[in-house]
């Protein structure tokens, strides 16, 4: 049987996510046992050229919601910037809300159509099944990825359950 595009994307998505706010609770706890300033861990990054934790969260469900833009489905207008573990936490929640939302049917079948999305400052156009595989799942995994590491660095006890979420039945 092929898998379909929401198959390969949808459920994947959904899990890590659900991973993520588990890591994020985990860190939450961590730091407030620890009493680290909230901005101050929100704003850590592996290199003073990568993103902060805040952003690497975002940029998480930005890649997410690409299952959404393949659908022809308008995201839900989410803040500019996180500055809490709450916010963080709402973000992931509107993040998971949208996929559930989403069926098969929006997603199967429109492979060769066109998508434009802004990147690196400009539009740019892929061919659907392209933009879901190549462009928005590796940026997903790589920015879920570096949040996680960001907060082990922190030496978070955090494992590759944590990271991996509930995984569907």
């Amino acid at each position: 049987m092929a898998i379909s595009m929401y198959h390969a994307s949808v459920p994947v998505f959904l899990q890590l996510l659900g991973g993520l706010k588990g890591v994020l609770d985990k860190a939450q706890k961590h730091a407030a046992e620890k009493k680290w300033d909230e901005a101050t861990v929100l704003n850590l990054r592996m290199y003073p050229d990568m993103f902060t934790l805040a952003r690497q969260v975002r940029q998480t469900c930005v890649h997410a919601l690409g299952a959404g833009t393949v659908a022809g489905v308008a995201a839900p207008q989410l803040p500019d910037i996180d500055s809490s573990w709450a916010g963080m936490q709402s973000r992931i929640d509107k993040t998971i809300d949208f996929l559930k939302g989403l069926r098969p049917d929006q997603l199967d079948g429109k492979e060769d159509s066109q998508v434009t999305i802004p990147a690196g400052g400009q539009q740019r156009s892929f061919r659907a099944q392209v933009y879901l595989y190549h462009f928005a799942m590796p940026n997903f995994y790589f920015h879920v990825t570096t949040a996680y590491d960001i907060l082990r660095s922190l030496g978070i006890e955090i494992g590759k359950r944590d990271f991996m979420g509930p995984m569907p039945s």
